[in-house]
């Protein structure tokens, strides 16, 4: 079993900066993906970065709309993924949720933390 918390949400202006973080407690070690998905009202959730651990590896994904302006990171001693976004536009307005996978002998099973409120606006 996990469980997600992120941070770090907030109210910016357009151009400006937030970094998310979330921490995940429980069943940490069996984690092979960690990452951050967003959902605006009326809008379907969306992948906005990840990054899987294939081994020793880590292999990280990003959204086409914030590619070049966040920067995910994990760091698996602290058992926390950051998101690290700059140059935030208004349609970066969303609820941001930390996910995780976990793989294991018995099967796989995601976990979702609560979500955080990220605006941007002038």
């Amino acid at each position: 079993q996990v469980q997600l918390v992120e941070s770090g949400g907030g109210l910016v202006q357009p151009g400006e900066s937030l970094r998310l973080s979330c921490a995940a407690s429980g069943s940490s070690f069996s984690i092979n993906v960690m990452g951050w998905y967003r959902q605006a009202p009326g809008k379907q959730r969306e992948l906005v970065a990840a990054i899987t651990k294939t081994g020793s590896t880590n292999y990280a994904d990003y959204a086409d709309s914030v590619k070049g302006r966040f920067a995910i990171s994990r760091d698996t001693a602290k058992n926390t993924v950051t998101l690290q976004m700059d140059s935030l536009k208004p349609e970066d307005t969303a609820v941001y949720y930390c996910y995780a996978r976990t793989r294991i002998p018995g099967g796989t099973y995601d976990y979702w933390g609560q979500g955080t409120q990220v605006t941007v606006s002038s």
